[in-house]
């Protein structure tokens, strides 16, 4: 990479925290070396309270684009520009593009989490699906399960600052995906979460638990697993998560949080660049 680098070289980036765990540089910096592409990606760790010290910096450094994870999805929605329809409705974004100055805040993760389900044969169409999380990837998949023809979503998150939005969201969907049942409750209420995923096809964590320092987290009992139920993790690293390797020793179907990297980054990297991303 050090060969590339020059004066004119652009700049992508990686705004969250933490950040040293991921995967995105190695994976766009690859890709733009496919290309011969004279740009570079890189990782900033950066808390939510500094986004606007981080914007600051990508206006002044003309950053050409880049990505948002947790916790800064939500605040870099409101630092953008401007948002797409689809990241309006999530009120979050996950990548930017900056076009003369003007920086457009897109929301990509639920379209390659459904993606990344697909590769793996499980349509989302007319599933009952349990997800828990109400962040900006969690709000992402949600939108795009219902707007997919998904039957009913079922929402469970501590009552923390994003339940309120949890409960927004669903009356959001309710108007533009009439078709499409959504439930908001307590992550704590456990008896409510037996019977959701005991009555569900499909059980999405879109939390951080199970990365670090939660690797010994999982939102789901042992006892509740069963082989016809579809367990999907948005959590990459580690690849297999304790609920992925509990869910897969009961027989269910299981699906990492790696593809839906790949998925959304290949979503990226063509707004990025216009070039579809080397995925093999």
């Amino acid at each position: 990479m050090e060969k590339r680098i020059n004066g004119h070289t652009g700049l992508y980036g990686l705004f969250g925290s933490p950040v040293g765990h991921s995967g995105s540089p190695a994976m766009y910096n690859k890709a733009f070396a496919h290309y011969g592409l004279d740009y570079v990606y890189l990782a900033f760790d950066v808390e939510e309270e500094d986004m606007p010290k981080a914007f600051e910096a990508i206006r002044t450094l003309h950053m050409k684009g880049g990505n948002f994870t947790m916790p800064c999805k939500v605040a870099a929605a409101r630092l953008v520009d401007r948002l797409t329809p689809a990241a309006q409705m999530v009120g979050a974004c996950n990548a930017f593009v900056n076009e003369d100055g003007v920086i457009t805040g897109h929301i990509t993760d639920g379209i390659g989490f459904v993606k990344n389900l697909e590769n793996h044969g499980v349509s989302v169409k007319d599933k009952k699906v349990v997800i828990f999380g109400a962040g900006g990837a969690a709000t992402s998949i949600q939108v795009q399960l219902a707007l997919e023809g998904t039957k009913e979503i079922h929402i469970f998150n501590p009552k923390d600052r994003f339940y309120a939005r949890a409960e927004e969201l669903k009356g959001k969907l309710s108007a533009a995906c009439p078709g499409c049942t959504v439930t908001v409750n307590d992550v704590n209420d456990r008896k409510a979460v037996a019977e959701a995923v005991g009555g569900c096809d499909i059980v999405v964590n879109g939390t951080i638990m199970g990365m670090k320092p939660y690797e010994d987290v999982s939102l789901v009992e042992t006892e509740w697993y069963r082989e016809e139920l579809v367990v999907a993790d948005t959590v990459y690293n580690p690849e297999k998560t304790k609920m992925i390797l509990e869910a897969e020793k009961a027989g269910c179907k299981v699906i990492s949080g790696t593809g839906m990297l790949r998925q959304q980054g290949a979503v990226n990297f063509k707004l990025f660049t216009g070039k579809e991303m080397p995925l093999d």
